[in-house]
């Protein structure tokens, strides 16, 4: 799988570089600010771009504006950002309209190789990997008694976490030491308490709850 990096901190740039080409990835690009990664991208797309949210010249937003264009002007192209602290209006941005091949992690995860490449490799084959800080903060946040969600067992709210990570069911069974059939059902009843539809496909699964989650 093709990788083009954009990190503006030399040291973690070059190293993330050597860490994801060890893991098998060919990293096409590695550049330091937004403009150097839309051109190389322009010219040749891979199958994923991996970008922190803040880059020169402000070090504000740039890497979630450069993000927001390339799904624009390069829809097959899945693009993994990552951030210091996780802000949930910045993945609800990401994610609205369109859950295909899109990431938002801690860069903390990168820690994790085997699971960071897991992310990248789910982002570039068209899935999501959403950092579990911002699930857990949308499932967590105050809601009114009235609220489906309360309803939800305590598996359940296990299982609706992964969800909206991105992870199918087969890796949400891995996780919980539980059958796939399992999960199926505990999906099945998820989707009834919360009166959405359960979509053949994972990526409007999971659209389909993160929006749950923000309404």
């Amino acid at each position: 799988m093709r990788v083009a990096i954009c990190e503006d901190s030399t040291l973690f740039r070059e190293g993330l570089a050597r860490l994801l080409a060890e893991a098998g990835f060919e990293v096409v690009a590695a550049v330091d600010d937004a403009d150097k990664l839309l051109a190389r991208i322009g010219a040749d797309p891979p199958d994923v771009a991996i970008l922190d949210i803040r880059l020169p010249p402000t070090h504000t937003d740039e890497g979630l504006r450069a993000a927001l264009t390339l799904r624009r002007r390069h829809p097959a192209v899945g693009v993994l950002v990552l951030s210091q602290y996780v802000r949930v209006s910045y993945a609800v941005e990401l994610l609205d309209g369109r859950v295909e091949g899109i990431g938002y992690l801690l860069k903390d995860r990168v820690s994790d190789l085997v699971e960071f490449a897991a992310a990248i490799r789910r982002v570039g084959a068209g899935g999501s990997a959403l950092d579990p800080v911002v699930v857990e903060q949308l499932v967590s946040r105050h809601r009114q008694p009235d609220d489906p969600l309360i309803q939800l067992t305590a598996r359940e709210r296990d299982v609706l976490r992964l969800m909206a990570e991105g992870r199918t069911n087969l890796a949400i069974a891995e996780r919980l030491a539980i059958a796939e059939r399992t999960v199926e059902k505990h999906g099945t009843s998820i989707f009834g308490k919360l009166g959405l539809e359960a979509g053949p496909h994972d990526h409007r699964r999971v659209l389909a709850v993160l929006r749950y989650l923000n309404a």
